[in-house]
């Protein structure tokens, strides 16, 4: 794309929830609560819609807080996905919600009925602006029917040649997920107006958006943001239209990633988070299935299958199932861990949890692996200590049915490891 192109693209997604905000924040204005008493002695309890402002884009947010004081409870709101604060407080008109399991922190001010501050951690924060108890504009009328299943054509630096874009849609509202070889967006909620689908999502990982024009060829132009905060514009087409045009689908997770000696372990050595080293070689893993799933607590695909490697090592470790997380964390965070505590307290896991090193060290602690660029990548080890499956990235819940086929598919995969059947076993290609 030119660099004119580029500022064309990134002035209509600028453009497009721009103008959702302002209109949100107009109807908000009629509805906000008198300021005749002090900040300082108001309430800030109730439901606080406005937006945040991510790439010079405004991303709709929906908080809800309860309580008051040093006993606050705070949500961000997606749908019927919620993202509770670790810890909240408000005093003064000062609002401090701590996100520990994200290291993100969202530090706000109430005055004259307006919640403005910041949300963020270490390396970046987003400005954002709320009133209470707003209530969004209506959608635009006669909504094109865009539900079902697309192929977005891309060629990313991980070597994909496509994207899996899946929208569920009930009249104007719509609810789309992209799915990429590491894994996917997460449910992203918008709704038709002036002509497009502007679709995001707000979380405790922070702001994501995507724009969905319909084009008159059957295509959908999907705008969304690449790395550095550019915007990239790209196609996506009907599967059997993508075909048709001889594009390459989706890339297999289960061949993204391979060994360079199959025939070879894959060994490992790590700290677990209180400093003890664990090894591949401990007599504990010998003549048992592992599982080895390589992420970091930074990563939201990697959260979402942290619930489900612990619910397998719940049910299948008395039957000779071992797991074990290899962690890699940004620097800051590894003095302290605080993030990757707060995710093992959150989902209750039992299972060894390693800290590798930093995102940039993955290659050089696995020189043994090839292509090996997806958060997470999960290993699965028979009990001759041989890798008999290995898959990139994880479709979590806002996938649906290929997130359902992909733990069904790794149950079945871990009960023939335990039953001594190590062919080289596949589990969901799904993405």
């Amino acid at each position: 794309m030119t660099q004119d192109a580029r500022a064309i693209y990134r002035s209509t997604i600028s453009g497009i929830i721009l103008f959702t905000s302002m209109a949100w924040l107009g109807t908000f204005a009629s509805s906000a609560q008198s300021a005749d008493r002090s900040e300082a002695d108001a309430s800030v309890a109730g439901r606080w819609v406005g937006s945040a402002e991510l790439n010079g884009n405004q991303i709709p947010f929906r908080l809800d807080i309860s309580g008051s004081g040093d006993q606050v409870h705070a949500t961000l709101v997606n749908g019927t996905e919620e993202s509770p604060a670790s810890s909240a407080s408000y005093s003064g008109g000062h609002l401090v919600l701590h996100f520990d399991y994200y290291a993100n922190t969202l530090d706000g001010t109430l005055k004259d009925g307006v919640l403005s501050g910041t949300f963020g951690g270490h390396s970046r924060s987003v400005p954002l602006v709320a009133r209470l108890n707003g209530q969004t504009p209506p959608p635009s009328a006669d909504p094109p029917n865009i539900s079902g299943e697309w192929e977005v054509a891309v060629e990313s630096s991980k070597g994909e040649h496509a994207w899996k874009l899946k929208v569920k849609q009930s009249g104007a509202d719509v609810q789309a997920v992209i799915e990429r070889i590491d894994g996917d967006t997460g449910t992203l909620y918008g709704v038709w107006r002036d002509g497009r689908f502007a679709v995001s999502h707000f979380t405790a990982a922070g702001p994501s958006y995507a724009v969905m024009e319909p084009g008159e060829d059957g295509t959908l132009q999907l705008l969304t943001p690449a790395h550095g905060g550019a915007v990239q514009q790209l196609t996506a087409r009907r599967p059997n239209d993508a075909r048709t045009e001889s594009l390459s689908g989706p890339d297999d997770p289960l061949t993204h990633t391979s060994l360079k000696n199959p025939n070879e372990p894959l060994t490992f050595q790590f700290p677990d988070v209180s400093g003890k080293i664990v090894s591949s070689t401990d007599p504990e893993f010998k003549g048992r299935v592992l599982i080895l799933s390589i992420g970091g607590s930074w990563c939201p695909n990697c959260q979402d299958e942290a619930p489900f490697l612990e619910e397998l090592y719940r049910k299948f470790h008395s039957q000779g199932l071992e797991i074990v997380e290899l962690n890699f964390e940004d620097e800051a965070q590894l003095s302290s861990l605080t993030r990757l505590r707060a995710v093992i307290k959150r989902f209750g896991i039992t299972y060894p949890v390693l800290v590798a090193g930093t995102p940039d060290q993955l290659n050089e602690k696995f020189p043994t692996v090839v292509n090996l660029n997806c958060w997470p990548t999960t290993f699965f080890i028979g009990k001759d200590g041989l890798v008999k499956a290995t898959h990139a990235g994880y479709s979590g819940p806002a996938t649906g049915g290929d997130n359902l086929q992909l733990r069904n598919e790794t149950v079945s995969l871990i009960e023939r490891l335990l039953a001594g059947d190590e062919r080289t076993a596949a589990v969901s290609g799904a993405q």
